[in-house]
């Protein structure tokens, strides 16, 4: 959703885990829940830098339905050096990288963000 300050997702019990992640590291503003037919939907509220025009967020997808990827927990990447995160799917719940070396547990690689 270029240049645009809300967006609105489907809510389901994958993507609240993962937006209160964001919403803990500081990657979204806001969020709230509104109903629209039916329809459970999260708005979200992204941080937008009017000078520059850009996000500062960058969101890389890893793990697909035709391409799982798996990792122990010693190996999971550390993106630029700790400064981002990767969201996991652990047996434990979604997940930061942080909190599953602490945990010592390993799952799917679902995202980088920076």
């Amino acid at each position: 959703m270029a240049k645009k300050e809300t967006v609105q997702i489907p809510s389901t019990k994958i993507t609240e885990s993962i937006v209160k992640i964001l919403l803990r590291e500081g990657f979204i503003k806001n969020v709230r829940k509104h109903k629209k037919n039916n329809k459970n939907l999260l708005i979200l509220s992204l941080p937008f830098y009017r000078k520059k025009g850009t996000y500062r967020t960058i969101l890389k997808r890893i793990s697909r339905p035709s391409f799982r990827i798996y990792s122990k927990y010693q190996r999971i990447p550390r993106i630029l050096g700790g400064i981002g995160i990767v969201i996991l799917s652990t047996s434990r719940g979604i997940i930061t990288d942080r909190e599953a070396r602490l945990q010592r547990i390993g799952g799917e690689i679902l995202c980088y963000i920076w």
